[in-house]
């Protein structure tokens, strides 16, 4: 192997490792954190769903929840995917 041929490949090495840390790595801890979250979804948490609506949770099953939402507390399922994030509770 000459000179060139070792710079070329520990130049690509670099470039690997830096996307590696700077975009793979953060995006499966946030797929890591959001899996943790949906499985640990409890009824009577507020949560918001990826199209932007918040929902009280009626029902928790293995693949879907069953969301109260508006005053009349419409009863709607939902893929557990579709679970954003929890609301905190205020005090």
């Amino acid at each position: 192997m000459d000179k060139n041929m070792i710079i070329a490949i520990v130049y690509m090495v670099a470039l690997f490792a830096i996307f590696y840390f700077l975009f793979i790595r953060p995006q499966r801890k946030k797929e890591k954190q959001l899996d943790q979250l949906r499985s640990s979804l409890e009824v009577g948490q507020m949560v918001t769903t990826i199209g932007g609506m918040l929902a009280t949770i009626a029902k928790v099953e293995d693949e879907f929840v069953v969301l109260e939402v508006g005053p009349n507390r419409t009863k709607m399922p939902f893929k557990k995917w579709a679970i954003a994030s929890v609301e905190k509770k205020e005090n």
